[in-house]
């Protein structure tokens, strides 16, 4: 259902960040002020980005998430993240099938 309508309503992506083996917490952050600034330009220019960061559990390494509107906004992100196209991060695409509670 890439970009579709799932029971509940549009179709949301969940893309999961791993960091690539032999890349350590130092050069992330070295890369991470051009993801800031990536994702923020992204998001002031109507990018379907909802909400992002880091796992903090230390069983998830250095792994992180992004929500996005759709696989397309997902797959467009991960197209000029730094992160993965300097070959810090592989992304994972799950589409999400979303229940919003509000």
């Amino acid at each position: 259902m890439a970009g579709g309508w799932g029971k509940f309503g549009p179709m949301e992506c969940v893309v999961i960040y791993s960091v690539r083996e032999g890349v350590d917490r130092a050069t992330v952050m070295s890369v991470y002020p051009r993801h800031k600034a990536f994702y923020e330009a992204f998001r002031a220019d109507g990018g379907g980005l909802t909400a992002l960061g880091p796992f903090q559990s230390p069983e998830a390494g250095l792994s992180s998430m992004g929500i996005f509107t759709s696989r397309s906004e997902a797959e467009r992100f991960i197209a000029g993240d730094p992160f993965v196209t300097e070959g810090l991060a592989d992304p994972k695409l799950l589409e999400w099938n979303a229940v919003h509670l509000a």
